[in-house]
């Protein structure tokens, strides 16, 4: 019973921080005349992947590296195809131009920088401090392009500056709030589902991919629902693309930095779970760039993905011998799965196109009459 309360609490507060984060997050945008889109990157990313930082500096200063780095794996897995997936069947997410160009591109690039630092099996002080430069480098980038875009759109993000500028305090307080009722909820929600996970003998590897980076991936997937409920779906999808580069430059990045010797990683991340990041990560981009929109279609498709990791996962931890034979099978699934659905996307972009091509040239045609 006690646990059952501690996980409806964390439930509770993750619902409510969302709702709040939101709202004070698109106001703040206004005020400083910053797109939501870098709001969603920066701000909102950053403050709803607190909970990966914390859990796993605590995770490598206890002598626990597993849970770090499986927390950071996971976690980006989880934001790519269930935070994705669930906001896109909430309304499909349409992608901007700017995150196609530049974010993704750097988030893959992030990826696969971790994945080749820990080929020796350790991420090295040095090499965390790369990242963690690569990450305030970005920041800055981001938030002066941002600044600097053009007049017009600069208005436009800024129509409710004044009102936004008048109750500044009030919305960084709402803002401060949100983030600080996710932080809890997550807490409570990840130590009732590890005490559970421990009960039944699961390994640390497999809580650290599963119920910790589904726990403190919470506040990602209740941003990114009420933001994409509410119409904000450049922080929708900003808060996911943000949340992972943070993950790989500052919660691995800090936490190899903080640990006396670096974070050791294990043989089967090294073989298994890193290329597994990457490999998502990099499915995900051509879905991007297709149309331009994730599709309802499309958000279902990384839910199922994410729910064969799972059952991977599940069964190489419960029955080894049978890993091979299982794996084998959902590759036969994934692969037709992925290029169908990048032939119907490609498809659908086309489509679109041509029929934008085609009401450009009507409406041309009705200007000369």
């Amino acid at each position: 019973m006690l646990i059952a309360g501690q996980l409806l609490l964390g439930l509770v507060l993750l619902v409510a921080g969302g709702e709040v984060l939101v709202r004070g997050a698109s106001a703040l945008a206004a005020a400083f005349r910053i797109s939501p889109l870098v709001i969603g990157l920066t701000v909102v990313a950053f403050g709803t992947s607190a909970p990966e930082l914390g859990v796993s500096l605590q995770a490598a200063l206890t002598g626990n590296a597993d849970v770090a780095i499986g927390n950071v794996v996971g976690s980006n897995i989880v934001n790519l195809l269930v935070v994705l997936g669930a906001s896109a069947i909430v309304a499909p997410l349409i992608v901007s131009s700017q995150l196609i160009r530049l974010d993704v591109p750097l988030m893959i690039l992030a990826c696969i920088g971790m994945w080749v630092s820990s080929l020796d099996g350790v991420i090295s002080r040095g090499e965390g401090a790369v990242m963690f430069v690569c990450l305030l480098v970005y920041i800055v980038y981001s938030i002066r392009a941002s600044r600097r875009e053009t007049v017009e759109v600069a208005e436009q993000a800024g129509e409710g500056a004044e009102s936004g500028i008048k109750h500044l305090a009030i919305q960084a307080g709402l803002l401060i709030g949100g983030l600080v009722m996710l932080s809890f909820g997550a807490r409570f929600l990840v130590e009732g589902a590890i005490a559970i996970a421990t009960s039944l003998g699961v390994s640390q590897l497999v809580i650290g991919l599963t119920v910790v980076a589904v726990g403190t991936s919470l506040p990602e997937v209740v941003t990114s629902l009420v933001a994409a409920y509410r119409g904000q779906r450049d922080i929708a999808v900003g808060n996911v693309v943000g949340s992972n580069l943070f993950n790989v430059c500052c919660v691995a990045g800090l936490t190899s930095i903080a640990a006396p010797e670096g974070i050791p990683v294990g043989q089967q991340a090294i073989q298994f779970d890193l290329p597994i990041m990457v490999a998502v990560a990099v499915i995900c981009f051509p879905v991007f760039c297709l149309g331009g929109v994730i599709k309802r279609f499309e958000g279902g498709l990384f839910l199922l993905y994410f729910g064969l990791y799972t059952a991977f996962l599940i069964v190489s931890s419960t029955d080894p011998e049978s890993t091979n034979e299982f794996g084998g099978t959902l590759l036969k699934i994934v692969v037709p799965l992925t290029i169908l659905t990048l032939g119907v996307s490609y498809w659908e972009g086309r489509r679109m196109k041509s029929r934008d091509g085609l009401d450009s040239a009507m409406g041309d045609e009705e200007n000369r009459r």
